[in-house]
């Protein structure tokens, strides 16, 4: 199994993933060039070699040529969104076949008002997906408003995850939008990302760390009634080269 993430840069220990990244939240925040898309696919290779399906939402919506190789591997069924009939029952078969998806995303799709649902956002919330499928956001840059449209979904995901058996890996930019308490507390069980600190999402102070070098917080996973405290560490991740 691909569990293996890279190595604590303070010790000669691994940084290998468990079983629980399954069923928590990770958040890797960084900037453009920093490794996010590189952790999030050995993230994504610990999930598969666990028999859970993957859904990889690509905001940038990017064509099929243009994404990285190191996804086009036995498991990649690209597909982009849009609101056809047509779509509906590609996306359906994909999902009753229990596929990993990649699926590009126009964030044009999402509404813009609080008290509207988007047929994107009910698209997410499939029953197939809610029980079967372990979720990847890939973030883009704040561009032409798109944290505004995203507010759809975005400030109303912990009634969505009261309902999801899996976790999410969520890519992002550093936005004002991570402030929200709703989403500190989304994140709270398991993070991995470069943050300033424990309570901020936020990458003022650590923007000057090489290439897939983070840092990474994690949620203790002892019994307790209360919240267990949060270990920090700065990691290095391995480079992934997916050879055909």
């Amino acid at each position: 199994m691909r569990n293996r993430l890279g190595k604590y840069v303070s010790s000669i220990n691994t940084l290998n993933v468990e079983e629980r990244l399954l069923y928590c939240n990770t958040l890797i925040l960084g900037e453009e060039g920093s490794g996010k898309t590189n952790l999030a696919c050995r993230i994504r290779n610990y999930v598969i070699d666990s028999n859970v399906a993957t859904l990889y939402l690509d905001f940038s919506n990017s064509d099929e040529h243009n994404i990285e190789l190191r996804y086009k591997d036995e498991n990649f069924n690209y597909i982009r969104f849009d609101e056809s009939d047509e779509f509906q029952k590609e996306f359906d078969d994909l999902i009753v076949a229990n596929k990993h998806i990649y699926m590009a995303v126009d964030p044009i799709y999402f509404s813009n008002k609080r008290d509207i649902t988007s047929k994107l956002t009910v698209t997410l919330q499939h029953k197939g997906l809610l029980e079967n499928y372990y979720y990847f956001f890939h973030d883009i840059e704040n561009l032409n408003g798109f944290y505004t449209k995203f507010e759809d979904f975005l400030l109303y995901m912990l009634n969505f995850f009261n309902l999801k058996k899996y976790g999410l890996t969520f890519l992002a930019q550093p936005h004002s939008t991570f402030e929200n308490h709703q989403l500190k507390l989304l994140f709270t069980f398991l993070y991995l990302g470069k943050c300033s600190n424990l309570e901020y999402f936020n990458t003022s102070n650590l923007k000057k760390l090489p290439k897939n070098r983070f840092f990474y917080q994690y949620r203790t996973n002892y019994h307790t009634l209360l919240f267990n405290d949060i270990k920090s560490n700065i990691v290095q991740i391995d480079e992934y080269l997916f050879e055909e």
